[in-house]
C-alpha cells in the first residue's frame, strides 16, 4: 500500500492545500494529512482547531485521514508506515527550501522520499501568510477559503 504524509501548518486551511490534498489522495491509496505542531510559528488557529477544518472539508475523500503531531516529519512517517511525505511547489522560492528540507529528510530517514506537486495555477501564489494579511487589512480573501475557514479568519483577525 502507498502511504503518504502531507505534512503542514494549514492555518489556515486554502483551497490550495485542498487542491493538493485531492491529489495526493488520487495518487497515494492512503494519505495523511498531518497537522504540525511547529515552535517556531504562532498559529492563529489551535492544532484541533485545525484538524477539525481539515476533516471537515476532506470528509468526502474515503482515503484521506487527519492527525496532529510534533517533531520530526520523518520520524512521525516512518512510525506510521509513511513512505513518502508529499509537498507542493508553487514557486522557485519554495523550491529551494523543499529542496533543502527533502534532502534533510531522506539523510535523516532514507526510506521515506518526497513528492513534489505543483498546484493547481490558480493556486499557485496562495499562502497562508499572504492571505492573512489581506483579511488583516481589510481585504476579501473568501475566494481562496471555504467560507467556514474565511470567517473563523475574518473573525480571530478583526476582532478589537
Amino acid at each position: 500500500m502507498r502511504h503518504a504524509l502531507y505534512p503542514g501548518t494549514f492555518d489556515p486551511l486554502t483551497f490550495g492545500h485542498l487542491d493538493l490534498i485531492e491529489r495526493g489522495a488520487r495518487l497515494f491509496d492512503r494519505l495523511t494529512v498531518g497537522v504540525a505542531t511547529n515552535s517556531q510559528k504562532t498559529p492563529l488557529f489551535t492544532a484541533d482547531e485545525r484538524v477539525a477544518m481539515l476533516a471537515r472539508h476532506t470528509a468526502s475523500l474515503a482515503n484521506v485521514d487527519v492527525v496532529s503531531f510534533g517533531g520530526l516529519v520523518v520520524d512521525y512517517a516512518r512510525k506510521n508506515g509513511c513512505g513518502a511525505l508529499l509537498r507542493g511547489l508553487r514557486t522557485v522560492t519554495d523550491f529551494e527550501n523543499e529542496y533543502q528540507m527533502a534532502l534533510t529528510n531522506r539523510a535523516l530517514e532514507p526510506d521515506v522520499d518526497t513528492v513534489f506537486v505543483m498546484p493547481s495555477q490558480e493556486y499557485a501564489f496562495l499562502s497562508s501568510s499572504l492571505i492573512k494579511e489581506v483579511i488583516r487589512n481589510g481585504g476579501d480573501a473568501s475566494r481562496w477559503l471555504p467560507a467556514d475557514v474565511n470567517d473563523a479568519v475574518v473573525a480571530r483577525l478583526r476582532t478589537p
